[in-house]
């Protein structure tokens, strides 16, 4: 399947939906090795004058040893047709198994980095910032409680979107 690349200021998306409802894919490495992850928090917007999106992810994933190691990953977001792709890819280790290929998925290298064939919105994104969320920054210590109880602290990620590709049809 081929894209197209567009301005992110043409994107028509409710990345409440998106994002929260439908989730997306976090994807950093190479041809080489690259590995994936399902997540259902971000945000996009714009930061330091950039059009950004903000990740987050757990000490324990698997792919935040790639987010960590390059400069750049992808966003990638898919139709409803994948959501079994995607319960896989947030649920089995990039450790233990070929997640990538019992999800059925078909790396797309772009920029250095990978994405998805399958996917129909693809953002290729550039770390700016990253830090630890911190308990003693929370206003309301139930956020500790119900999201926290293992003490695994996200690392949140603001990145500028590079190159926003959607499918052809």
């Amino acid at each position: 399947m081929a894209f197209k690349e567009v301005k992110a200021e043409e994107l028509q998306m409710n990345p409440f939906t998106k994002i929260g409802k439908e989730w997306m894919l976090i994807t950093a490495g190479n041809e080489e090795k690259c590995n994936t992850m399902t997540a259902s928090w971000g945000g996009v917007g714009v930061m330091w004058g950039k059009n950004a999106v903000t990740t987050y992810i757990r000490p324990q994933r698997y792919t935040k040893e790639f987010v960590d190691a390059n400069d750049t990953f992808t966003i990638s977001f898919f139709d409803e047709s994948y959501r079994k792709a995607l319960n896989i890819c947030g649920s089995v280790s990039g450790r233990d198994k070929d997640k990538i290929k019992e999800a059925g998925l078909t790396p797309y290298f772009v920029d250095g980095t990978a994405a998805f064939e399958e996917a129909n919105l693809i953002l290729v994104c550039k770390k700016m910032y990253h830090g630890d969320i911190l308990p003693e920054n929370f206003e309301d210590e139930k956020i500790d409680t119900k999201w926290y109880p293992q003490k695994d602290y996200h690392t949140m990620y603001i990145s500028e979107i590079l190159k926003v590709l959607v499918k052809e049809n």
